[in-house]
C-alpha cells in the first residue's frame, strides 16, 4: 500500500519573499506530501500517520540557491568533492548550488557536464547545477560547443577563474548564449592589470610589501562587458563584485535597460584590505578585499537591489595550501556554512535591512538572475525549505564544517543567525546539532 503520511512543520514563522510574507511572531503550520507543499495555515490537516516537526518559533523560508561555488570535482578531491560541498550547502540552508567550470579538466564538454550533474544526483544533499565553460580549457581561445553543453544541462556559461580576455570572443559567447536562452557569467578582471598582484592595491599592500591589484582590474572589465551586453542584447551576470565603481556602472546599465544582474559575496560586506594583516591567507580571495568605501557601497547596493543576489564564491583549498606565505597561497575561501549568518549579521542586524529582503537575496534574487523558477512557502510549491533561528548567536569554528575547506575570514567570529534544518523535495538533508543556545527541531510525533 502506498505511504500517504505527510510531514507537518509546526510553529513556524514563515519568511517568504516571493509571497511577500514575514509573519513576524505569528506562527503557522506547513503540510508536505511527497515533494510538495500542499497546505499552509494556522492549523493544517492532520492525520494519525503524519509526522510532526515542531519548529518552536523558528523562521521557515524557501531554501537558498548559491549560483557560484567551486566543488573541485573532477580533479582536486583533496580540496572538495561534490558530496562534501553539497553537504556543506545543505548545512548552510541551500537546496541548490551552481558549480563553476574551473575543474581539472574544465567543464567544457557535454559528457563532463552530464557527469557532474549525474554525480550530484547520486551523492549530493543539495541539487548541483553546472555552469559550463565559455572557451575550451578556459584558455580564452576557442568557444565551446555551447548548444551541446546547454542540451547536456548547463545552466549558464562562464570562464570563471579566468576572464575571456578578447572582446570579440566575449561578444560571440554572449550572442550564442542569447540564442540558447542562457546567461553568461563574467569573471570581470583585466588580467594584464592584475598582473602578479595578491591583494588590493593601496597603502596596506605597500606596508605589507605585497603586490597590489588595482580596482581598475575590475572596473575596466565590467565596463567592457556591460557594453558588450548592450550590443548583443544578451543576459550578463557580473560575478563577485568588489568595488564601488563597478556598482555604479551596473546601476547605470540597469537604468539603460541592459540585461545585467550581479552578485557579491558576504566577505566583501564584512572585511576590507586593512583586515589582511590580521586574517592572513583566510583573507586572500579574487577579487581581493577592497576599501571601507567599497564595502559600504556594496551593502547599499544589496539593499537597493543593484546587486541582485548573494553568492559565496565557495572556493575550498587544502589546509596546507592556505598555510603558505600570503604571496604563494592560492586565492579562495569557503562560505556555504556561514552565508546566512553573515548576511543576517551584516545586513539585517547591522544595516537594518528587513529579514525578508535578506532572504530574497539568497532565494528569489539568484533564481531570477539565472532563469530558475522561484520557490516559496505556499501550496503547490516544491518542499525545498530552510528553518533557521535569526537571533541565535554562535562562534564560527571551521573544524566543524562539512566542507573539506577550512579557510574563512569569519573563523572565530560571533555571528547571528543559524540554520536548524534543510529539506529538499520534502526530504530532510540537514539537521543541526542542538547546543544550549540554539533550540533544536523537536519531533512531536
Amino acid at each position: 500500500m502506498k505511504n500517504t503520511s505527510a510531514l507537518i512543520l509546526a510553529n513556524a514563522r514563515i519568511v517568504d519573499p516571493v509571497a511577500g510574507t514575514d509573519r513576524g511572531r505569528m506562527l503557522a503550520e506547513v503540510r508536505i506530501e511527497g515533494d510538495r507543499i500542499v497546505e499552509v495555515g494556522s492549523r493544517v490537516t492532520r492525520r494519525p500517520e503524519d509526522r510532526v516537526e515542531d519548529l518552536a518559533g523558528a523562521a521557515l523560508a524557501p531554501a537558498f540557491f548559491d549560483p557560484h561555488v567551486h566543488l573541485r570535482e573532477p580533479g582536486d578531491p583533496h580540496k572538495e568533492t561534490i558530496e562534501s560541498g553539497a553537504a556543506a550547502a545543505a548545512a548552510g540552508g541551500f537546496s541548490d548550488v551552481a558549480a563553476m567550470p574551473n575543474t581539472r579538466p574544465a567543464l567544457d564538454e557535454a559528457f563532463r557536464v552530464r557527469g557532474v550533474i549525474a554525480r550530484g544526483r547520486e551523492v549530493a544533499r543539495a541539487r548541483v547545477h553546472v555552469i559550463a565553460s565559455c572557451t575550451l580549457g578556459l584558455a580564452g581561445e576557442r568557444l565551446t560547443e555551447m548548444a551541446a553543453l546547454r542540451e547536456a544541462g548547463a545552466l549558464a556559461f562562464s570562464d570563471d577563474g579566468r576572464p575571456v580576455a578578447e572582446a570579440a570572443r566575449m561578444r560571440r559567447a554572449l550572442e550564442w548564449a542569447r540564442g540558447l536562452g542562457a546567461v553568461v557569467v563574467t569573471h570581470a578582471e583585466d588580467a594584464s592589470l592584475k598582473g602578479e598582484g595578491v591583494m588590493s592595491e593601496g597603502a596596506t599592500a605597500t606596508r605589507l610589501g605585497l603586490l597590489g591589484i588595482p580596482e581598475a582590474a575590475e572596473t575596466v572589465a565590467v565596463a567592457r562587458d556591460l557594453e558588450l551586453a548592450a550590443l548583443t542584447g544578451a543576459r550578463l551576470h557580473v560575478a563577485h563584485v568588489s568595488t564601488a565603481r563597478a556598482v555604479g556602472m551596473i546601476r547605470e546599465a540597469k537604468r539603460r535597460g541592459v540585461a545585467v544582474t550581479a552578485e557579491t559575496a558576504p566577505h566583501y560586506l564584512a572585511f576590507t584590505d586593512e583586515d589582511v594583516a590580521r586574517l592572513g591567507t583566510s583573507a586572500k580571495m579574487n577579487p581581493p578585499l577592497r576599501t571601507a568605501a567599497d564595502r559600504a557601497a556594496l551593502v547599499a547596493a544589496v539593499a537597493d537591489g543593484t546587486i541582485d543576489c548573494l553568492a559565496t564564491d565557495h572556493a575550498p583549498h587544502a589546509v596546507d595550501e592556505k598555510m603558505q606565505p600570503f604571496a604563494d597561497a592560492p586565492f579562495g575561501v569557503v562560505g556555504l556554512e556561514t552565508a546566512l549568518a553573515a548576511a543576517i549579521t551584516l545586513l539585517h542586524k547591522a544595516a537594518g535591512m528587513p529579514l525578508a529582503t535578506v532572504i530574497e537575496r539568497l532565494t528569489h534574487g539568484p533564481r531570477r538572475a539565472f532563469g530558475l523558477a522561484s520557490h516559496g512557502v505556499f501550496p503547490g510549491a516544491p518542499a525545498d525549505l530552510t528553518a533557521f533561528d535569526p537571533d541565535a548567536e554562535w562562534t564560527v569554528d571551521p573544524d566543524q564544517f562539512r566542507s573539506l575547506g577550512r579557510a574563512t575570514p569569519f573563523a572565530g567570529a560571533t555571528l547571528t543567525g543559524r540554520v536548524l534544518g534543510t529539506w529538499v523535495e520534502g526530504r530532510e538533508v540537514f539537521r543541526a546539532a542542538a547546543p544550549a543556545a540554539v533550540p533544536a527541531l523537536a519531533r512531536a510525533r
